[in-house]
């Protein structure tokens, strides 16, 4: 992939990664005084998965493997799906209170495991044909 589309990739993918950890596993836990650990390990939490992701887009022989496909695949399509959810509603209607929530609760999961569904048979049938099993 090329560098300035790994780029882009990764500039959706980790701000999406972070505020998905920040909101949805924290909304629940009170911090009154530590809200740094929150931020501390949604940040941990976005750079092990960009890190994860900017080594599997690097190359194509990097990028073989059935969970390392499926879960770069997840990761960007994820990443898109809750940008598109937490800031399209924030962009088209402002004084909406609830509209981050379409991408915290729906769009990013739901972009997340349509991508690790999709991904799946089609890395099983590249991983097939690069077996050569002769009879």
């Amino acid at each position: 992939m090329p560098r300035f589309a790994r780029i882009l990739l990764l500039l959706v993918v980790v701000p999406a990664v972070y505020f998905f950890v920040y909101w949805l596993p924290f909304a629940f836990v009170p911090l009154e005084e530590r809200e740094w650990v929150a931020s501390l390990v949604s940040l941990l939490c976005a750079v092990l998965a960009g890190r994860f992701l900017w080594t599997r887009t690097a190359s194509a022989a990097a990028a073989r493997g059935l969970f390392a496909a499926m879960g770069s695949g997840a990761l960007a399509l994820g990443g898109i799906g809750f940008c598109a959810g937490f800031f399209g509603p924030l962009l088209l209607a402002p004084d909406a209170n609830q509209g981050p929530l379409l991408g915290l609760l729906i769009t990013g999961p739901l972009g997340f495991l349509l991508a690790a569904c999709r991904t799946f048979p089609l890395a099983g049938r590249i991983a097939h044909r690069s077996w050569n099993l002769t009879v």
